[in-house]
């Protein structure tokens, strides 16, 4: 539940904030005809991510026991490398981002509405994709469906919810130490779709070492207990974990959540 509630709220967010801004900026320039294209180039977002969703539950359900590990496998790769792509980018662009959506604006009022809701479509459906993508390998690392699904709908809820309160400046929120946070504990969730994703190429035999185990508490802590459950959705934690992927957990965590944290780079002056 808790996993599924990070990504929910960090990607939700960032798509609330995107949203708030063109809208803002829009109002203040007096360019209402302009909010239709706009809600029209969210909502097609919406719907596309939605629908990339959909594919891929369907997809995995009608794939045989081997094809099925091979797909949750490859998508559980994939997820990870967009999910740290992205914290990076937003890292990297946090700043510009309110002037490039603003110039977005001016430049789609000069080109027509459908630019506008080209420019809105395109902001919005990077997260929803990416939100689709890692939610779904998530999923397959958790026990209970259910719970995980209530993470997701109230990390929704409280995103939508903060996105609002923030464009109506009814409540001021330190977006760089929000997203700084939530991006480690994305992070933390990645290693663990991470680790997954290559059980599930040991068990296609492709990758070495799946008898060999760090340790094997099925007994102890069954997947499906409170406890299997709960260490399962925000580490991602199995109960049976091969060396390898405990190291490429450890090593993508630790190289990773070291970069994410860093401070830039500062070029030396050199004397005169």
């Amino acid at each position: 539940m808790l996993s599924t509630f990070i990504i929910a709220l960090r990607e939700g967010l960032e798509a609330a904030l995107i949203i708030g801004i063109l809208v803002a900026y829009i109002l203040k320039s007096d360019r209402r005809q302009l909010l239709a294209p706009l809600w029209i180039g969210v909502a097609a977002a919406i719907a596309g991510s939605i629908g990339l969703g959909l594919i891929l539950s369907r997809a995995s359900s009608e794939l045989g026991d081997r094809a099925e590990k091979f797909f949750v496998g490859t998508t559980s790769f994939l997820a990870v490398a967009l999910v740290t792509w992205m914290v990076f980018w937003m890292k990297r662009t946090a700043r510009s981002l309110k002037a490039d959506l603003h110039g977005k604006v001016d430049s789609a009022f000069r080109t027509g509405p459908l630019a506008l809701a080209g420019a809105a479509f395109f902001a919005v459906i990077r997260e929803g994709l990416e939100t689709a993508l890692f939610v779904y390998s998530n999923f397959k690392t958790v026990a209970h469906t259910r719970s995980s699904t209530l993470g997701l709908l109230l990390g929704f809820a409280v995103s939508i919810s903060l996105g609002y309160l923030i464009f109506k400046s009814a409540i001021k929120l330190d977006l760089s130490k929000f997203f700084r946070f939530t991006g480690v504990a994305l992070v933390v969730v990645a290693a663990g779709v991470l680790s997954y994703g290559v059980h599930e190429f040991q068990e296609l035999g492709w990758l070495p070492g799946a008898q060999s185990y760090a340790w094997d508490v099925s007994q102890l802590i069954p997947s499906d207990s409170i406890l299997g459950a709960t260490l399962g959705g925000i580490v991602g934690f199995d109960n049976s974990t091969s060396w390898l992927q405990l190291g490429i957990w450890a090593i993508y965590l630790s190289t990773v959540i070291g970069a994410y944290l860093s401070k830039p780079r500062t070029p030396a002056l050199t004397p005169a």
